[in-house]
């Protein structure tokens, strides 16, 4: 199959999820006046923040336009909107390290992600996690080059998000593979998830390690070509938390926090996460840097 027919089904599945997803209703907020109230002044006075993205990352942001996205993050963004009393406005950015960039450089006041919190990114930015995640692999149906685990993708050319924590790991096991006598893992980085998963779909990639929750989506999109492989095990991470990503300090950081347990208090965060297939990511609470806590 061609890899323009690949990406136009692909695109089609992305569209039809989002038409599914338009189609259930999330109970409206009611502004929280003495949240709001802890909003930054330039906040109060504009009445929109920007929640910047690196592209479709399904089922939590699926992109539909350069300032338009929906799924998971999504909603949630929208209730959150809804409960401080403003509008989060969304844009789109290629890469981790553009969209980190642009938080840091006060472009855009934050990433609601999810995105992977680990101590090392915890030096730079605060993390609001709101889900947990755990990483497996994407690969060809019936998994004909036997990749289940970090060990058995030596050789084997994977596909990675570029800047990702995966990408970190996969280039350790590189490292490992050779140490072991082994050939190395050929390590595929690409800027986007779709990108990535069409690598596998077209044989350029022999498997895509990334978030479950995506590829769980992508495989069940991919007309029978894919599976899932590596499921439940660590395959190098801990245990793994993804959030809101705001500058080093934010006072926006708590704000966040603070609204998350609001809408896990009133049942409106499990609705968003059931509507969407996520049922397996619904964190118990909300935590700022919950990564380098657990390290500590």
């Amino acid at each position: 199959m061609k890899l323009t027919s690949l990406l136009s089904t692909a695109l089609l599945a992305t569209s039809l999820l989002a038409g599914t997803a338009m189609a259930q209703d999330i109970a409206k907020q009611t502004v929280n006046e003495a949240l709001r109230a802890k909003l930054p002044a330039d906040i109060l006075k504009a009445g929109s923040i920007i929640s910047v993205n690196n592209g479709s990352f399904p089922p939590y942001e699926i992109v539909t336009g350069t300032t338009e996205m929906t799924g998971a993050s999504a909603d949630l963004t929208n209730a959150l909107g809804e409960l401080l009393g403003i509008e989060i406005k969304h844009a789109t950015v290629s890469g981790l390290p553009a969209l980190l960039s642009g938080i840091n450089s006060g472009r855009y006041q934050f990433a609601m992600g999810p995105i992977g919190d680990f101590a090392t990114r915890e030096e730079a930015n605060d993390f609001v996690d709101w889900v947990q995640e755990f990483v497996v692999f994407a690969v060809q149906k019936g998994n004909p080059k036997a990749i289940t685990s970090l060990d058995s993708a030596c050789g084997q050319k994977i596909a990675v998000m570029a800047g990702g924590s995966a990408e970190k790991v996969i280039k350790a096991q590189a490292e490992k593979c050779v140490t072991d006598g082994k050939a190395a893992v050929e390590v595929q980085s690409f800027t986007d998830q779709p990108t990535s998963i069409l690598a596998v779909r077209s044989k350029r990639s022999d498997a895509f390690f990334s978030s479950q929750a995506p590829l769980t989506y992508f495989v069940s999109q991919a007309e029978g070509q894919l599976d899932l492989s590596g499921i439940g095990q660590k395959n190098g991470f801990d245990n793994l938390y993804q959030g809101a990503v705001v500058p080093k300090g934010s006072a926006l950081g708590p704000i966040l926090e603070e609204g998350l347990k609001i809408l896990m208090a009133n049942g409106t965060y499990a609705a968003i996460m059931k509507k969407s297939g996520l049922e397996n990511n619904i964190i118990k609470e909300p935590g700022i840097n919950l990564a380098g806590k657990a390290a500590k």
